[in-house]
């Protein structure tokens, strides 16, 4: 099951050092792929490094797409995090 999220950050440090790592940390607890998109940029969810690359500021728009069984349940928590909800 393929599903995308268009999002707007709404974290005060953006997607950057730790929240990017929680990110990370939460994209690998599932089986599905995870890509994140900024722009025309698009990285391995899964990936620090690639996630910073991204330089994602607060009020950035990103679209998550996550592609395989537990994809609906990989995006909801990591909607949270894009939220500012979970740090």
């Amino acid at each position: 099951m393929l599903i995308e999220k268009k999002l707007i950050i709404k974290n005060e440090q953006g997607l950057h050092a730790r929240p990017a790592a929680v990110f990370v940390q939460i994209a690998n607890k599932y089986e599905s792929d995870i890509i994140v998109k900024k722009g025309g940029q698009e990285v391995n969810g899964k990936s620090i490094m690639g996630l910073l690359t991204l330089a994602a500021e607060k009020g950035a728009k990103l679209s998550i797409k996550a592609n395989g069984n537990d994809a609906k349940e990989a995006i909801e928590d990591l909607e949270k995090i894009i939220s500012g909800d979970t740090l």
